[in-house]
């Protein structure tokens, strides 16, 4: 990920963090999660920015696959801070076979974790 300035988030070792980081972990290969879905699931409601700073504060080659999280609309929401970052992500969500529509946003209904919370809703 992108170099952080100091304290530009909470420490990484938080309880917090770690309730995030095992969420994250249980993302499997093929599918994203939103960073409102990864506070929900960590007992963290309407804490999705929580989420950003704790995957901005991994550190450069983590194993954790911070690459499968979203912004709420499908976006890569690292694109605003790391345009290499947000190739990265791109690349390596592809390898996985997500797929992305012609305005760069991932079908959450496709490819959303977990499926309940993105199935398609009758409109």
């Amino acid at each position: 990920m992108a170099a952080r300035a100091r304290n530009a988030s909470p420490a990484p070792r938080s309880s917090a963090y770690t309730a995030i980081y095992a969420v994250v972990r249980r993302v499997p290969r093929g599918r994203v999660s939103t960073y409102g879905a990864i506070a929900e699931l960590a007992k963290l409601p309407r804490q999705a920015r929580l989420v950003g700073y704790a995957m901005h504060a991994l550190p450069d080659g983590s194993p954790l696959p911070w690459h499968r999280i979203l912004s709420a609309d499908g976006r890569l929401g690292i694109a605003r801070l790391s345009p290499s970052g947000a190739l990265t992500q791109r690349m390596r969500l592809e390898r996985e076979g997500v797929g992305f529509d012609a305005r760069g946003r991932v079908k959450l209904e496709r490819f959303g974790w977990p499926r309940a919370r993105f199935a398609a809703r009758p409109r």
